[in-house]
C-alpha cells in the first residue's frame, strides 16, 4: 500500500452515517427522537438466520443507522461496555470505482463486490474495508 497516494481523491465525499447494532429498534428510535433525531428511513435485510430491522435517523446533517441484529447476536451485543458502533460509513460518489481502487492498493476488503441494498429511492451500493485494528471503515453510494 502506498501511504504517499490520496486513495479516493476525486470519488470521496465525506461522512455518510455511523452504524450501530441494538437489542430492540423501537426503543433505540425512541431514545434519539427523544434527543432531537427523526426517522428518515426504514428498511430491513432478510439474512439466513433472520431479519435485521434498520432505521436511519438524521438531526442537522449527522446521520446515525439503528439496526437490530438477529436474536443469535443480540446477548453479544448487550454485554458490550464500549464500542457499540459498528462501522463508519463514508460517501462516495462511485462504490464500484472506489472498491476497485482500495483492493487494488492492497487493503483488506470485508466484502468481495459491492453489495446492494433496496435503502433509499433507487438503493444503495456499499463494502468495507478492515483498518489496522480492525475497524470497518464502510464506503456507500446513495443510488
Amino acid at each position: 500500500m502506498n501511504a504517499d497516494k490520496e486513495y479516493l481523491k476525486n470519488n470521496f465525499r465525506g461522512m455518510q452515517h455511523l452504524g450501530i447494532p441494538v437489542t430492540n429498534l423501537d426503543t433505540s428510535v425512541a431514545f434519539y427522537e427523544r434527543i432531537g433525531f427523526s426517522r428518515i428511513l426504514s428498511a430491513h435485510v432478510d439474512e439466513e438466520n433472520g431479519k435485521v430491522l434498520v432505521a436511519f435517523m438524521e438531526q442537522r446533517g449527522v446521520v446515525i443507522e439503528l439496526y437490530q441484529v438477529i436474536e443469535q447476536e443480540r446477548d453479544e451485543i448487550r454485554k458490550r461496555s464500549d464500542g457499540h458502533i459498528d462501522h463508519i460509513a463514508f460517501d462516495v460518489a462511485d462504490a464500484e470505482s472506489a472498491f476497485r481502487e482500495l483492493k487494488a492498493a492492497g487493503f483488506t476488503m470485508v466484502e468481495e463486490k459491492p453489495v446492494f441494498l433496496n435503502f433509499w429511492k433507487k438503493g444503495c451500493l456499499y463494502f468495507a474495508v478492515r483498518g489496522p485494528d480492525g475497524e470497518k471503515l464502510e464506503f456507500n453510494q446513495i443510488l
